[in-house]
């Protein structure tokens, strides 16, 4: 989805219009974007669509790890591997 210059309001004039702003927010689905200073601050997405990115970004999450599990498999039938006594080496705390 695009923002359209109507889509971009500066803080100071949300403070006085975020009733009108979250409503359209929510009927027409037009995300703000809020300025400060003339650059992007924070913006304004409906609840549900929020949750739905939230959402989307622990799928990415799951997929990145079962991603990285699978080229560990595929490391250990090549016998791509490390040795127990360099793993503990490259794993091991400096000391204090």
């Amino acid at each position: 989805m695009s923002i359209r210059s109507s889509d971009v309001v500066p803080i100071s004039d949300a403070r006085a219009r975020l009733t009108e702003l979250a409503e359209d927010v929510v009927s027409a689905g037009r995300e703000k974007v809020l300025t400060k200073n003339g650059s992007s601050y924070v913006a304004l997405v409906d609840a549900r669509k929020l949750d739905y990115y939230h959402a989307l970004e622990a799928e990415h999450g799951h997929l990145m790890l079962g991603q990285g599990a699978l080229e560990g498999l595929a490391d250990l039938a090549s016998g791509r591997v490390v040795d127990d006594s360099l793993l503990d080496a490259a794993l091991a705390l400096p000391a204090r």
